[in-house]
């Protein structure tokens, strides 16, 4: 009864105050106004307010109850230090007025309010204007509500799996997964999966809200209110602080949003490779199946099939479980199954897997010949709880971090191995994935639960990236704000049936949105087994996504390819080695994610924000900037339909061109997943590799499609090393330009502080027609290949030039 109790007195109160969304606001100013550095301070009548440019596109709004404002924090922001914005600052009787080059923020004085303009006088966002918008302090909330404006639409918010548009929503943002039973309608539910959210969004009005908390946060977008959306953390500990950011492009949001919280780092180039996971042949209940041997045999088996991989993870059962904490906890022992592990990792790297890494969770547990969680918990390097000192590794301690490496990692990585898989960090401060245990539960633990997952994997990833001697990799499956920093992120424990297979695509699309660019999934669904037409348009999927990962928990299949039959067999190498010839593709891209945060893997409305076709498309992407891809999410489906926007779109398979613009349906056998490349690309591809590393790349094939004009830069280092961070690296431009019936082709030479190994390239020109002439600022070798209509030339240099005049029909 107590509920309905509540909501009485809250009415009665509404009554007697007037509408309850006032009843919180921050009330009219009153006094203070002043300017430090780029922090203009306002004193409310309940409140002090801060507003601070970082640039003349970015403030930050911070509202507290007294003058104390909390310190900086390092796990969702690395930006605090801004360079000195231009602001002009005017007062008249009703309102303060802020200009810099970009915006023009109007403070109201009462109430108390913002509203945001370009410089050109176009409506951002708004808070004046009706009752109970502003920043409100209610009780422990801190939030704030703003106007919907009628043609605005939302994007972001994390790793969800349920939507794109968020316009109309109501969503709750903690790091987590539904806990009900059966896990049909818990740990499986779309609607509550919470792996990575991130308190951040973009509008189609050209701006985008960040949300500094780290804890729960709750936002209606125009759910309870259709002209009104509401963003709030609870425990607000008496502050509201979030940052506006304009583009007004997406890309614009995004590149500040990661200028603020983090870039994703570059991988090493072989993790643009295949990732492969293994229970060692024996999953939980089956783990006396495990042995050294069956990896081996994996590993052998890809190499002997001439199915490229580069890196192998052992998941769960390679450990001991230990006394207390079971399967949910880490030992750092082998189980006895493991016979000489070194050996098993000395023969891996012979095999040319470069690199091995191994599953754990934070908890630490004592195992059979290491007590370290004994150990760790006397040193007070354990994170306490209520009643004893706790199991989790403190990794926001410097201290204990260097302690948990040196004598817990330090056991395997050790004797070989590379990375980590850094598992359940949702699990501190939550109920856990894999035991009836929560954690610590005091009220500090809450507001670390959702950046505990960052700490975790920043811990290993940075200790890895010191003692290999090379970049860091390492892969979690939880995040919040800032996670794209350590570096990729996968979709979660999702079975293997068709219900989720679309939603799966639809996380990588709204986490790419997010910030986070390096992102996978359990090609083939994870749990139970995969029916062979889901496995294989699931693997498809998975080639073409910004980290391509296989791994399965049902035993004995285990995702493993040659468990699915020859035509399952024959279209996941057909896509691995197309994705490995994409390599150069990939890796360029990456580059240009780790400058400007645009992610791999881009949801249509990224680059058509304008098109309102694009808001709820959940099944099509760019990868990069040229490939559109297209999977096919249904059962039995030959066919699927397609949206292509403006521009012209050739299909990959067919090489036939459509204007944009349009919705298509297109065929779909189940060797082909749809692929359309827009007019205007070049894409770089290389000779198809068995591993990274294999021979050196001194030729790279350019596949152009022709537009108005097409542009590319190859991005190249050493693949390794953190070198690329003080500028070794290179970048060839490679440029075509279309005029009065002659395509134009320019070879850029490299330009950087890296020797690039290329000596010669080979373009695939597709024309639909042969070609009347082609020459060049020196002889070239040319054909033409009518079945695939592609004009060939080979030979070409860096600096060259090519003059392609078009035939009758071209």
């Amino acid at each position: 009864m107590r509920p309905f109790i509540f909501t009485g007195l809250l009415l009665v109160y509404a009554i007697l105050l007037g509408p309850l969304e006032g009843l919180a606001q921050v009330g009219r100013y009153q006094q203070g106004f002043h300017r430090e550095g780029n922090i203009f301070h306002f004193i409310t009548t309940g409140a002090a307010v801060q507003l601070e440019f970082c640039t003349p596109s970015m403030f930050r709004v911070r509202v507290s109850r007294s003058s104390a404002f909390a310190p900086p924090e390092p796990w969702m922001v690395v930006q605090y230090q801004w360079e000195q914005v231009p602001v002009q600052a005017a007062e008249t009787p009703q309102q303060f007025e802020l200009r810099t080059a970009a915006l023009r923020v109007l403070v109201k004085k009462a109430p108390f309010s913002l509203d945001v303009y370009t410089t050109d006088g176009r409506l951002l966002s708004a808070e004046s204007g009706a009752d109970g918008n502003g920043a409100f302090l209610a009780g422990d909330t801190a939030g704030c509500r703003k106007a919907l404006q009628p043609d605005e639409h939302c994007f972001g918010f994390g790793e969800r799996m349920d939507a794109l548009d968020r316009r109309g929503r109501k969503l709750r943002l903690n790091v987590g997964r539904g806990q009900g039973r059966p896990h049909i309608i818990g740990a499986y539910n779309i609607l509550e999966a919470n792996y990575s959210p991130v308190p951040f969004f973009m509008s189609t009005r050209g701006y985008g809200i960040f949300l500094h908390t780290a804890s729960a946060s709750e936002w209606d977008m125009g759910h309870t209110h259709a002209d009104r959306y509401t963003f709030s953390a609870a425990p607000g500990n008496g502050e509201l602080d979030y940052y506006f950011i304009y583009g007004p492009r997406f890309a614009g949001i995004l590149e500040q949003y990661t200028a603020l919280t983090g870039r994703p780092p570059l991988m090493p180039l072989f993790a643009m490779g295949l990732h492969v996971g293994t229970y060692s042949g024996g999953t939980w209940g089956h783990e006396q199946h495990t042995s050294v041997s069956y990896v081996l045999a994996l590993a052998r088996r890809f190499r002997q099939l001439g199915i490229p991989v580069d890196i192998l993870f052992l998941d769960s059962t390679w450990r001991l479980f230990g006394k207390q904490g079971g399967k949910g906890a880490t030992t750092f022992e082998w189980r006895e199954t493991f016979h000489n592990p070194r050996a098993m990792m000395d023969s891996l790297y012979a095999l040319h897997y470069n690199m091995v890494g191994l599953h754990i969770r934070p908890r630490l547990d004592n195992g059979r010949h290491h007590h370290l969680l004994d150990s760790a918990a006397a040193l007070g390097y354990t994170y306490p709880e209520a009643d004893n000192p706790g199991e989790f590794v403190n990794f926001f301690d410097t201290a204990a971090v260097n302690w948990w490496w040196n004598h817990a990692a330090m056991k395997v990585a050790g004797i070989g191995a590379r990375f980590f898989k850094t598992d359940e960090g949702s699990a501190f401060g939550h109920p856990a994935n894999e035991s009836s245990k929560t954690g610590p539960t005091d009220s500090v633990a809450l507001q670390l639960h959702n950046v505990f997952p960052i700490a975790y994997a920043k811990a290993a990833y940075e200790k890895f990236a010191a003692h290999n001697g090379m970049r860091g990799m390492n892969h979690t499956r939880e995040g919040y704000a800032g996670i794209q920093r350590y570096p990729f992120i996968f979709a979660g424990d999702w079975p293997s049936e068709w219900q989720y297979f679309g939603p799966v695509v639809q996380a990588g699309l709204n986490i790419g949105l997010s910030g986070v660019g390096y992102w996978a999934h359990c090609m083939g669904g994870f749990e139970h087994p995969a029916d062979p037409e889901l496995y294989i348009r699931w693997c498809q999927f998975g080639m073409f996504s910004p980290v391509a990962m296989v791994f399965g928990m049902d035993h004995p299949g285990y995702k493993e390819p040659w468990n699915y039959g020859k035509e399952a067999l024959d279209i996941f190498k057909q896509y691995a080695l197309l994705r490995y010839r994409l390599l150069p593709y990939l890796y360029s891209h990456a580059y240009e994610m780790y400058t400007t945060g645009k992610p791999l893997m881009r949801a249509l409305v990224l680059d058509y924000q304008d098109d309102v076709n694009t808001y709820n498309i959940t099944d099509q992407y760019l990868l990069g900037s040229s490939i559109m891809v297209c999977p096919v999410t249904q059962k039995g489906a030959a066919t699927r339909i397609v949206y292509l926007p403006e521009g012209r779109w050739v299909d990959y398979w067919t090489g036939k061109s459509y204007a944009g613009k349009q919705y298509l349906n297109v065929l779909a056998p189940l060797d082909k997943m749809p692929l359309f490349i827009r007019a205007g690309s070049i894409i770089p591809t290389q000779p198809p590799l068995q591993y990274v590393g294999q021979r050196t790349v001194d030729t790279l094939t350019l596949e152009i499609y022709p537009g108005d004009s097409a542009r590319c830069r190859i991005y190249e280092d050493d693949g390794k090393s953190l070198e690329y961070r003080q500028g070794v690296f290179a970048l060839t431009e490679i440029s075509s330009r279309t005029m009065q019936g002659n395509i134009i082709i320019q070879m850029g030479k490299p330009e950087g502080r890296y020797r690039s190994p290329v000596k010669s390239y080979r373009l695939r020109l597709h024309l639909p027609a042969p070609p009347a002439a082609v020459s060049g600022s020196s002889p070239v070798r040319w054909e033409y290949d009518a079945t695939e209509n592609v004009l060939l030339v080979s030979g070409l240099r860096a600096g060259s030039r090519l003059t392609v005049t078009k035939g009758a029909e071209g």
